[in-house]
């Protein structure tokens, strides 16, 4: 198997979680600073790799499955973080929102490709706009986390800030939770004649290429 640079990149940003998780409980003032820093490092990562692919045509198997794991796990453990520093009823809702409609569409994808089906999900743009949208909302809130006492995000705007993150993370949730009702809606009419079809057809492709990661 032959690593290639996007590869490099997406396996980068899965060497930052733990990196994030540590340097997030580190107890000195910097670290909301750092902890934003990395994640829109991964961000940045996130967008480079996808933009050389398409530039150089360097696609692999690996990195096509590597990608959206390693974006999904950045996400849910920057929620985690920001969750337990803000262990509120909204906050815990609209992380519950985001990371679930992930899982359920990691499900769905599962079973559309044991029915050996394809499916033209047409959510590229709202996908876009809430990747986005999810992006800003992680990177504020984690600038505005203080894990200790005595964080400079207290001093540098960080109450405005963390309500700037709050407002764009409801949004990202709703724009989540939109794109996924759509992304149902397309898959039903497979979903519902699933039955009357054989699960496993050698002559199809089980993977779901034409649906986009940026769901």
């Amino acid at each position: 198997m032959k690593l290639t640079v996007p590869t490099w990149l997406t396996l980068l940003r899965i060497v930052l979680i733990p990196v994030l998780v540590l340097v997030f409980y580190l107890p000195y003032s910097w670290t909301n600073f750092a902890a934003a820093f990395i994640f829109v490092l991964a961000a940045v990562t996130d967008w480079l790799d996808g933009w050389i692919a398409r530039r150089y045509h360097l696609y692999s198997a690996f990195g096509a499955f590597l990608d959206p794991v390693a974006d999904k796990l950045m996400v849910a453990v920057s929620l985690f973080l920001i969750v337990q520093d803000n262990p509120t009823m909204w906050m815990a809702i609209w992380a519950a929102v985001i990371v679930g409609r992930e899982i359920a569409v990691s499900a769905l994808r599962e079973w559309m490709a044991e029915l050996g089906q394809r499916a033209t999900v047409k959510v590229a743009a709202l996908g876009k706009i809430k990747t986005i949208v999810q992006m800003v909302a992680l990177s504020c809130l984690l600038y505005a986390s203080t894990p200790g006492d005595q964080s400079l995000a207290d001093i540098w705007m960080g109450r405005w800030v963390f309500l700037l993150g709050d407002w764009l993370l409801a949004i990202a949730a709703l724009l989540t939770l939109w794109s996924g009702i759509q992304y149902l809606l397309a898959a039903w009419p497979i979903l519902r004649d699933g039955d009357k079809k054989p699960v496993d057809m050698p002559e199809q492709d089980a993977t779901i290429s034409s649906l986009s990661t940026r769901e």
